[in-house]
């Protein structure tokens, strides 16, 4: 998203208007969330100052900063547990991403999968993106970006961007201040059987690229998040 993003983070570019931190926060409001952790580094006092405590949008907000380096996906969150930030289990969303998501019935599917990670994923034949894991029966078999030629054929999912996890998924597996990201973890997890896994069937909304705004602008219309 650059030049945009030279002075702009990316959570707060404008989607039919509004920056989509609004949207995203407003719609996790609807889905009944009410505390909410911002794993922040670049440009992070413009979302600081933006978002505040949360107050406008129903929530508490925190904030947890990678530092002096980028920490990655997981070593950040490893960062915010350190931090005290967030309880024993805990859910993960991009801050890029904007999703149909049934929570309670992804949190019965965690707690009745006995694993330490619960991942979305949509079978997408890789119309939206390349898809990325091997889904069966409540389970990702197996999940990785690297698309290994073995496993492609039967790769027709896709990580939808919204995860569950322990805090023992990413302690166990990611050192304190060292960069890692997430995938990995992920990966690591699927290929030990303890990746759980829930389908959902619409398709995502991100604002990574130019034409992501445009197709969730499309898909918003008129609507407010969390209505309707």
């Amino acid at each position: 998203m650059r030049p945009s993003t030279i002075t702009v983070p990316k959570a707060l570019l404008e989607v039919n208007g509004r920056p989509f931190a609004d949207l995203q926060l407003a719609w996790l409001h609807s889905l009944g969330v009410r505390d909410v952790v911002f794993s922040v580094a670049y440009l992070e006092g413009e979302i600081r100052k933006h978002v505040g405590g949360g107050d406008r949008y129903g929530l508490r907000v925190g904030y947890v900063s990678d530092g002096d380096r980028p920490l990655g996906t997981a070593g950040a969150l490893r960062a915010v547990i350190e931090a005290g930030a967030v309880g024993e289990r805990f859910g993960v969303i991009n801050g890029d991403s904007f999703l149909t998501l049934d929570l309670g019935k992804i949190e019965e599917a965690f707690s009745g999968a006995g694993c330490p990670a619960l991942m979305t994923v949509m079978r997408n034949r890789d119309r939206w993106d390349l898809s990325n894991a091997v889904y069966h029966d409540g389970r990702v078999v197996v999940y990785d970006k690297t698309r290994p030629e073995h496993w492609r054929d039967r790769m027709e999912w896709i990580d939808y961007g919204f995860s569950i996890l322990t805090r023992e998924a990413i302690t166990e597996r990611v050192t304190h201040g060292r960069p890692t990201d997430l995938s990995d973890v992920m990966h690591d997890l699927s290929l030990t059987g303890q990746l759980a896994g829930f389908e959902v069937t619409e398709r995502f909304f991100e604002i990574g690229s130019p034409e992501g705004i445009l197709d969730l602008e499309r898909h918003l219309g008129s609507r407010t998040p969390g209505e309707g």
